[in-house]
């Protein structure tokens, strides 16, 4: 605050308070032109978007005409809890306490401030909220006739619509962002105003909320700094070998193959949470693929040619790095399916070459895929391939912003409160820069994803798949696995991810971490947080084999390496990256991690 917006007796100047309100009304005014400026020339929401929307909750309304006996019930228990939270606060005037009727849950963010509970204005206007979110849930979950995926996306759209029209996210109805107006005289309105503006352009338009700032951190600088070498690259990705930690490794090299829906470095991020580095450190020689960006130049590449491109490539070029084809390779989410419809391509073909896989939160079984699931129907996949293919590709914040409405108290209404009510710079935090780094995905393998994977739920059926001519089969694949899920994972629910590991037939080690799809992984020993259970039986039933397990604390990671220990291959001398057959390119994390996508 500066000295003129305090009278110097801890008051703010209201004089200084008008004219930084009256600045923000100005600065307002010239925001709506331009956004509607923009519009005109930007991507808008599509009108199939919209009819698709309509028709989902037509659908619900005419549901819920059907049955007025039990609309007007849900009513009048509404009206009767409102009245009872209107009773309550006229006794609290009079100095009456009493139970409230609505009470956030402790974990609720939004409400940590004392004036929710303290001040009765806002513990009306907290309750009252709450009360309509409940009965909005309520109404749509009771609708009876609604098949099970129209459901879910009523209730998913619903929850949406009450996240974002929580009183939290208003200046008039938030406590905390209202004394911090008083505080600042208006300061935060007006440095509010410009975080969106300065939103907006990196939006192109769009509303890209920034989770933290753009330049909190560099790739290759703060980030993905293990010592390394890109050993070899074609049009899709670049293979990075990490230089040695110890005089001896394990004689199998380990191979990451990790999703391009986001930049690989998630394993790398810094020393202190770099499974990369750990696994550097433990004695192994790590190789990670880091996909491009691609552009419309890559529209036509199709999912086979990640394949061949990808896991198939880097295996190639691993052994001519060190001499060794024999591998333990990793996949994760997106990387992981990819992996096991490689692995199953290579076992139609009878080809080896690897020794073991690991599978972190991946979906095999598409079935019961989580909220995700939401978005991809025939009319929203037709609609999203025709705006690929115009195109060329999905743009990589298009998905990020998906991804986020999965979490939108977390990452999407926490972020504008803080941004642009608070006025507020986001925290300097390394994985939430990651998650905004985002990357796009060309048209045609895209599509096939989401098409063979998501809607058909193709790649459980033996020979449901063909890529490159051959029909695959996950029943053929007899590798040993080990597959890690996370507990609170809602991109690939635990549950779908267990079924799906029983579609492979070698011998397979389930283990559930705790937390969710990014921290379940990467979670350093030293940090000793969320821990993870053990079952030593796989039976089918997925909660069967949850009620049978054990819980252990810590990480995952060290029982990881102990089911990698025998499956190191004996010892060898410490390779160097240059040392065999390929010759260095440039120094990790190369270029590829490197390369922007719309909006950033």
């Amino acid at each position: 605050m500066t000295d003129k917006q305090d009278t110097g007796t801890g008051q703010v100047d209201p004089n200084e308070l008008s004219r930084s309100l009256a600045e923000v009304a100005g600065r307002s005014q010239h925001l709506v032109k331009d956004f509607l400026t923009r519009q005109q020339f930007g991507q808008q929401i599509s009108v199939d978007d919209a009819l698709h929307m309509s028709k989902l909750f037509q659908d619900l309304y005419t549901r819920l005409m059907a049955d007025p006996v039990q609309l007007m019930e849900s009513q009048m228990a509404f009206w009767q809890d409102y009245l009872s939270i209107v009773q309550n606060q006229t006794l609290r005037m009079m100095g009456v306490e009493s139970e409230p009727v609505r009470a956030a849950p402790k974990s609720d963010k939004r409400f940590q401030h004392d004036a929710w509970d303290d001040n009765p204005f806002f513990d009306f206007v907290k309750q009252t909220y709450l009360l309509t979110a409940d009965y909005l849930n309520h109404s749509v979950n009771t609708v009876e006739g609604l098949d099970e995926k129209t459901q879910r996306k009523i209730d998913f759209h619903t929850r949406q619509f009450i996240s974002a029209a929580s009183p939290s996210n208003f200046l008039a109805t938030n406590p905390e962002v209202l004394e911090r107006t008083v505080e600042t005289g208006g300061q935060n309105l007006v440095d509010g105003l410009n975080n969106l503006l300065e939103d907006l352009e990196r939006g192109n338009g769009k509303l890209k909320i920034r989770q933290t700032h753009p330049n909190a951190f560099e790739v290759g600088e703060d980030l993905a700094v293990t010592p390394g070498k890109v050993v070899y690259e074609n049009e899709l990705m670049q293979l990075i070998q990490y230089a040695p930690a110890t005089e001896q490794v394990a004689r199998r090299p380990l191979l990451f193959v990790p999703p391009w829906i986001n930049k690989y470095y998630i394993l790398d991020l810094r020393p202190k949470n770099s499974l990369v580095k750990w696994l550097v450190d433990q004695g192994f020689t790590v190789f990670v693929i880091s996909w491009c960006n691609p552009d419309a130049e890559l529209a036509d590449k199709e999912f086979e040619d990640y394949m061949k491109l990808g896991p198939l490539a880097a295996l190639d070029a691993v052994e001519q790095a060190v001499g060794e084809r024999d591998v333990n390779i990793i996949g994760y989410c997106l990387g992981g399916t990819l992996l096991a419809s490689t692995l199953a391509w290579m076992a139609s073909r009878g080809e080896g070459g690897v020794n073991s896989a690991t599978f972190l939160t991946t979906l095999l079984d598409f079935d019961s895929p989580g909220e995700l699931e939401v978005f991809i129907d025939e009319e929203q996949l037709t609609n999203l391939e025709k705006q690929m293919n115009e195109r060329g590709y999905l743009a990589g914040n298009q998905m990020a912003s998906t991804m986020s409405s999965l979490r939108s108290n977390d990452l999407v209404w926490s972020f504008f409160v803080n941004n642009y009510l608070k006025g507020q710079d986001p925290f300097p935090f390394d994985l939430l820069y990651w998650n905004q780094d985002s990357t796009n995905m060309p048209a045609h393998m895209h599509a096939f994803y989401l098409r063979k994977m998501y809607l058909e739920n193709k790649l459980r059926e033996p020979g449901g798949i063909t890529l490159d001519g051959i029909p695959i089969d996950l029943g053929k694949v007899e590798v040993p696995s080990y597959f890690v899920s996370a507990k609170e994972d809602h991109i690939a629910p635990w549950h779908a991810c267990y079924r799906g590991s029983q579609l492979l037939s070698g011998s397979t080690r389930f283990v559930l971490g705790g937390s969710g799809h990014i921290a379940g992984v990467v979670n350093p020993p030293e940090k000793q947080k969320y821990g993870y259970w053990l079952n030593g039986r796989n039976p089918k039933n997925p909660d069967t084999w949850f009620n049978g397990a054990k819980h252990h604390e810590g990480s995952w990671w060290l029982d990881w390496a102990k089911w990698l220990s025998p499956k190191r291959g004996g010892e060898v001398p410490a390779r160097t990256p240059g040392d065999g057959k390929l010759t260095p390119i440039e120094d990790a994390p190369g270029r590829y991690v490197k390369e922007p996508s719309d909006g950033r």
